[in-house]
């Protein structure tokens, strides 16, 4: 599928006014804006793994779509939720354990690039990735 292979963070957009909404605070922000984010995505049927390597932490989620699962962000945001396969993208539905807020993601590849949106209480953010 289209979502495999080796992606590299390239840029973000609106991504540190994001993670102010979320709650991260301004240290953590500045560090998470330059974590060399790099994404691993292999598919197996309805079967993902993603292997996320950074400054921070590198760690395997693997899923199932339609599954729900938990998740913990690099800031320790704890998460459950599924991804489902709409069309051509990835679009993850969660929700946070602490407060029960809804953060949806979306990934899907547009000219060659991965682009990864997140909405989370009205505030919307990319992190747009480019193939290794």
């Amino acid at each position: 599928m289209a979502f495999d292979g080796t992606w590299k963070i390239d840029r973000n957009e609106n991504y540190d006014k994001f993670m102010e909404k979320m709650g991260v605070n301004m240290v953590k922000r500045k560090l998470a804006a330059h974590d060399n984010l790099k994404l691993t995505i292999t598919q197996e049927g309805n079967k993902f793994t993603v292997k996320e390597s950074s400054n921070f932490r590198n760690i395997d989620i693997v899923f199932e779509l339609g599954v729900t699962f938990n998740y913990s962000l690099a800031d320790g945001t704890e998460l459950s939720g599924a991804w489902s396969l709409e069309g051509n993208k990835l679009v993850g539905k969660f929700k946070r354990v602490d407060n029960g807020c809804e953060l949806n993601a979306i990934r899907e590849i547009v000219g060659g690039e991965l682009i990864q949106t997140y909405t989370y209480e009205g505030v919307e953010a990319k992190r747009i990735f480019k193939k290794e």
